[in-house]
């Protein structure tokens, strides 16, 4: 497996590759990838980029990025991470470099981890801006207070949205149209936990102060209203368990698949 300060020299290797076969993209190679000395300058590029409007100048979008990252290392780690996820789980990715220019599940939670750090820093205005341009410019809402872990893979992401109080582990896997959110109006936590290793696939809803044991497998199109215990697949409206997983990670084999 690649180690997560490895993806930074993986990154400049398929640039120069990819410049040598298409050089018709060399100039947004260039700005993208090479003209950055590390990783994290790339990652701010990129995304004050994608960002890049009248609402705010490029150049502030790239100091509020790099602020964050600079401030918490744990968030370009927790970046790093999630590319090598992209790259393992995805049959779409083969090459490091493609989730930061092109994928937009990789972008934008990229950006709510930027988010998420000026929210648990008292700059909630700051946060919910951010959280705005997500959704306007990747069709994705995740909440600057969800706590999300590393080795995230959010596939395709369209129509994707995150609660404010949901808990996501590590090494999990959602693909688009996935909802994780409250019950009502309470303050108090009411959106789910989803525990490290679980696949949640496409357009299913999970809803309420629940938790997603680890490892399990939600089916497509489902609606979770209970908890779901460790390592069980669960299908249906209402969901039930229908089986288990293969594997014992199936966010790490993306195996859509009801086991039984």
């Amino acid at each position: 497996m690649v180690k997560e300060d490895s993806v930074w020299a993986l990154m400049i290797e398929e640039a120069r590759n990819l410049v040598d076969v298409e050089p018709d993209m060399m100039s947004f190679v260039q700005r993208s990838i090479l003209d950055h000395t590390c990783f994290d300058s790339a990652l701010s590029y990129n995304l004050a980029n994608q960002l890049n409007e009248q609402d705010l100048s490029f150049p502030s979008y790239t100091s509020i990025i790099q602020d964050a990252m600079e401030a918490d290392p744990s968030i370009g780690v927790s970046m790093r991470l999630d590319i090598i996820a992209c790259f393992e789980r995805d049959a779409a990715c083969d090459k490091y470099l493609i989730p930061l220019l092109f994928f937009k599940g990789f972008q934008a939670l990229q950006l709510q981890r930027i988010a998420h750090w000026y929210w648990t820093n008292n700059r909630k205005a700051l946060a919910y801006f951010l959280q705005s341009k997500m959704a306007e410019n990747f069709d994705v809402d995740i909440h600057p207070g969800a706590q999300i872990g590393s080795g995230i893979m959010i596939d395709h992401a369209v129509g994707l949205v995150v609660g404010e109080t949901t808990v996501i582990g590590d090494n999990v896997s959602i693909l688009h149209s996935v909802t994780l959110g409250g019950s009502g109006s309470v303050t108090a936590k009411s959106c789910p936990k989803v525990s490290d290793g679980v696949m949640i696939s496409a357009g299913a809803k999970v809803i309420g102060d629940i938790t997603i044991g680890e490892g399990a497998k939600i089916g497509a199109g489902s609606l979770v209203l209970h908890s779901v215990a460790p390592h069980v697949t669960v299908a249906g409206v209402p969901g039930v368990v229908v089986g288990a997983p293969i594997e014992k990670m199936p966010a790490l084999e993306m195996n859509q698949n009801l086991d039984n």
